[in-house]
């Protein structure tokens, strides 16, 4: 099942991408895709709606209508950093013995296709495609892989998209450079497990101005997205509706000598296999 929210921002309305390439109104059974949608069932109640009466969910008009972040404001967006051996590789990080771990502020959460924003005095500015995943259970403690892969509500594409100078030269914390508004384009869809037969099996693109930077796959983590979720509900609790990004492989400009950073007037294209694809313009604050 791919979820989605749709409309101006601060007025999505909830939808599901049926079989057939239709946008359906999911407005009857929910007011929105957010946590507590997630957490009482709400996947399960759109799929009864979807193999009911045929017709009772509406379909929307998708021309000009613009595609928000597929779950409303996260409580948290939790991140993880150099989970992938390249990429600790091109930045010249050592291999991590525990996942890397910072948070980003959940205001930087914005659709697919909104123009990211780079920020005044910005020299640094950066991309990263990343597999996202949303929580649909309260996880504390969790003992395995598997069980943490259970309390998962979706998969979704992800931009982490990071200011360097602010991230690394600014603070020893990470989260000047993480934070800045729109630095997290999401979506366009909110993919539930059964439609994903393996999140280690993904391949995960990306490209700037048409050129390709980034082509990895999510079996190069070094720890997998059951692993790493299991790893942070031993330290914070994991509530339905919080983003998890889970790492990004090689090239990034950081890690791309004479590669220049992101500029106002820029174009970055992103996709995972099965998730769909994203495209953002770069614009200056």
């Amino acid at each position: 099942m791919k979820l989605l929210r749709v409309g101006e921002r601060g007025k999505e309305r909830p939808a599901v991408l049926d079989s057939d390439g239709r946008v359906l109104d999911l407005s009857s059974l929910t007011a929105d895709i957010d946590g507590p949608f997630l957490e009482s069932g709400g996947v399960a109640r759109v799929g009864s709606a979807l193999s009911g009466t045929p017709g009772s969910l509406p379909e929307i008009d998708m021309a000009g209508v613009r595609v928000g972040a597929p779950v409303s404001r996260p409580g948290k967006v939790v991140c993880v950093g150099l989970n992938y051996r390249d990429h600790a590789a091109e930045t010249g990080a050592a291999i991590p013995d525990r996942p890397v771990v910072f948070m980003k502020d959940p205001d930087t959460v914005v659709g697919p296709y909104d123009d990211v924003l780079v920020p005044r005095g910005s020299v640094k500015t950066d991309w990263e495609v990343e597999l996202a995943v949303v929580m649909g259970r309260t996880a504390r403690y969790l003992e395995s892989p598997e069980d943490a892969l259970a309390h998962v509500a979706g998969f979704a594409v992800s931009n982490d998209v990071s200011e360097r100078e602010f991230q690394l030269e600014y603070s020893p914390q990470w989260d000047l450079g993480k934070s800045c508004e729109t630095f997290n384009p999401l979506g366009p869809w909110l993919v539930t497990p059964d439609e994903i037969e393996d999140p280690q099996s993904l391949t995960l693109h990306l490209a700037v101005n048409g050129s390709t930077r980034q082509h990895g796959s999510t079996r190069h983590m070094i720890f997998s997205v059951g692993a790493v979720i299991a790893y942070l509900s031993n330290y914070m609790v994991l509530r339905p509706g919080d983003v998890i990004n889970t790492g990004t492989p090689a090239g990034v400009a950081l890690g791309l000598p004479g590669t220049p950073y992101l500029r106002p007037g820029d174009t970055v294209e992103l996709s995972i296999d099965g998730l769909g694809s994203q495209r953002q313009n770069f614009v200056q604050a």
